[in-house]
């Protein structure tokens, strides 16, 4: 596929399972859609929104349904002129929205939302600043703009950004998550913006994850982005990952969920040496998604547990199992 198809199906298929409106805003920008709107400009930036939603479900279902072969230029051109259009309509959308409501600071998040979702950061930028500009305490503009500092390298302004939008709402668990994922990806900003070293770095990214973990304790997704920060800490916080992971398993809604979080135990529980303990774990995972990981921690295991002589067996920390993290908000 060319670029074009590339670039969309990245940004339009970047989360397992089209999201409800309201569950799309609030996970991106903090701002949930009322159940029942009273203002009537609300109603239809609300109905723009549903069109919006509509839109990538379309597309999302074209891109599902047609498994075009790299070498068929004239099928992939086709498929992003349809593409194109069917993008188009829902911006005329949002501009015709706005030129008839251009005090909506509302429908200026909404439609950088929606810029954003389909790759046009730049775009959703200049849309996130004139939301800001018409209401500077709403919280979910803050929180967009640092994403997009942050996507961007102009890490002094994510780090504000996120702090402003806390500041305004200190109960939304979006906020703190991009925060704690943000200081946590960029440790060397962080410590020049904090004045601290990098312990110290770790030490409040996962503050600001325990943070949003209080605000949303039954969240699998933020659980787990917790859980797998540990693997980036030198030394090796051995007893606190082990609790995080143990949290991560007890949170997990259904079977494939818990045995993806076993796998993560046991190779922990295997760097600490409880390697009975780490048996056991992957005795309970028997989904084939998992066959090749349970493997390699069963031959690590055994490579642990019997080491050939005068050998010395290392276990790295990096993360085996990936999960569908959001990205940074």
């Amino acid at each position: 596929m060319n670029d074009l198809t590339i670039g969309l199906m990245s940004a339009l298929l970047a989360t397992n399972q089209p999201a409800a409106v309201s569950n799309l805003i609030q996970d991106q920008t903090g701002y949930v859609v009322p159940a029942a709107v009273a203002d009537p400009t609300e109603r239809q930036l609300e109905q723009v929104m549903l069109g919006d939603d509509a839109t990538l479900d379309e597309i999302n279902a074209w891109i599902s349904t047609n498994q075009i072969p790299r070498s068929d230029t004239n099928a992939i051109a086709q498929l992003n002129l349809r593409i194109r259009a069917r993008l188009n309509v829902q911006k005329e959308t949002y501009e015709r929205f706005l030129r008839n409501h251009p005090d909506s600071a509302h429908g200026y998040l909404a439609y950088g939302s929606f810029l954003n979702d389909i790759g046009d950061e730049e775009a959703a930028k200049a849309q996130y600043d004139n939301s800001k500009q018409i209401d500077p305490k709403n919280p979910a503009v803050w929180n967009n703009l640092a994403n997009y500092y942050g996507h961007v390298g102009m890490l002094t302004n994510a780090f504000a950004g996120y702090s402003e939008a806390i500041r305004l709402n200190a109960t939304e668990p979006v906020y703190y998550q991009n925060f704690a994922t943000t200081v946590y990806l960029y440790r060397k900003d962080a410590r020049e913006f904090y004045h601290i070293n990098e312990q110290q770095v770790f030490d409040k990214a996962l503050g600001l994850y325990r943070e949003a973990m209080l605000l949303a304790p039954s969240n699998l997704v933020l659980a787990t982005d917790y859980a797998e920060s540990y693997y980036g800490i030198k030394p090796f916080r051995t007893n606190d990952a082990l609790a995080a992971w143990t949290n991560a398993l007890h949170i997990a809604k259904d079977e494939n969920e818990r045995e993806g979080v076993r796998i993560h135990l046991a190779r922990n529980k295997i760097s600490a040496g409880f390697f009975d303990e780490a048996q056991g774990q992957l005795e309970l995972v028997t989904n084939s998604v998992f066959s090749d990981l349970k493997s390699r921690l069963i031959r690590s295991l055994s490579d642990h547990k019997n080491p050939p002589t005068n050998a010395v067996v290392e276990i790295s920390t990096n993360a085996v199992v990936t999960t569908n993290r959001p990205a940074a908000k």
